[in-house]
């Protein structure tokens, strides 16, 4: 290609025109920046949840009988 590979710039530049939006602040990553703490939150609750089956295993409670 002579030239640097000018030969596709103008269909280039059409589609990066088409995609700046894309890029846009306000469109990428807007449930990260209306929920901050979510994700910590949820790997807490995950933490949370896993040591209470461990515990859960380790002492069962005696005291429930289903019958």
């Amino acid at each position: 290609m002579a030239g640097g590979g000018k030969g596709l710039n103008a269909t280039g530049e059409f589609f990066r025109r088409r995609d700046e939006w894309r890029r846009h602040p306000m469109v990428g990553n807007q449930l990260r920046h209306a929920t901050p703490g979510l994700g910590i939150a949820i790997v807490a609750f995950g933490i949370y949840l896993v040591g209470e089956a461990a515990y859960n295993k380790l002492y069962p409670s005696s005291g429930e009988h289903h019958h």
